[in-house]
């Protein structure tokens, strides 16, 4: 593919920005929306906002690390990187759609990549009511929050609290409790990817409650749903050696 073009983006560390300069002398570029792959430089955070980004272009993203933990990049080596794109393995991922409604009736629609987090706003706990498809599955969960997570997003902040990693080609969703008080023992749920969660947030005055899309916080939130986007679909690019797959497994073995 002699005309196989490649866009570059990369993060604002002194360290990203170094290696685009690098890149850039080497490769012939374009733009981000004539391009056959966009090479993100930075971590996993800079990752998670190009993907955001470019998410209509339907490019797929390889990404290298020059960041700290770097779980969605390869490995950083400026040499043979279209050969290297040429030959990575395909990993597609179905992020969420959230849909927040505030106290005061605001509407906000986001994506999310890694999870949809609930979270306290102040020193109460949140008391939260969860259904799944229009039934209710738990009338009141006493809570620091409750998150939503994707098979990418399962060892992220899902990880970190205490939710199960799932597999890429599962097919399932993560429901896992933020420093759940009551119910005490309650671990969270594993869902299957169609799940339609809805959050109502009780007492949302005594105990606000703001909605986090990776990123993107609502604050004061009345009621959020969240669904898997069935109508698109973001596509990484990894080095065979470097599978998301295979690194996800992994996880589960790490002590």
């Amino acid at each position: 593919m002699p005309d196989f073009a490649l866009a570059f983006v990369a993060g604002e560390h002194p360290v990203a920005q170094a290696g685009l300069k690098m890149l850039q002398k080497r490769y012939r570029s374009v733009t981000p929306g004539k391009a056959d792959a966009i090479v993100a430089l930075g971590g996993d955070g800079f990752m998670l906002r190009t993907l955001h980004r470019y998410l209509k272009l339907g490019v797929p993203i390889y990404g290298l690390n020059r960041g700290s933990v770097g779980f969605l990049m390869n490995e950083w080596n400026p040499r043979g990187l279209l050969t290297r794109i040429r030959r990575a393995q395909k990993v597609e991922l179905r992020p969420l759609r959230m849909i927040a409604r505030t106290v005061k009736g605001r509407v906000v629609e986001q994506i999310a990549i890694n999870e949809v987090s609930l979270l306290r706003e102040t020193r109460q706990t949140a008391k939260i009511a969860i259904a799944i498809d229009g039934q209710k599955r738990m009338r009141e969960l006493i809570c620091d929050g409750v998150l939503v997570a994707t098979p990418a997003g399962s060892t992220a902040y899902n990880l970190s609290a205490h939710g199960p990693i799932l597999p890429l080609g599962a097919g399932l969703l993560a429901l896992t409790p933020i420093s759940a008080f009551r119910p005490r023992r309650w671990r969270g749920a594993i869902l299957p990817r169609g799940a339609r969660i809805t959050f109502t947030v009780l007492e949302p005055e005594r105990r606000p409650v703001s909605a986090v899309a990776d990123d993107t916080e609502v604050r004061e939130v009345a009621t959020v749903e969240v669904m898997e986007l069935q109508d698109r679909a973001l596509t990484l690019l990894f080095d065979p050696e470097h599978n998301l797959e295979e690194r996800i497994v992994k996880e589960q073995f790490l002590t």
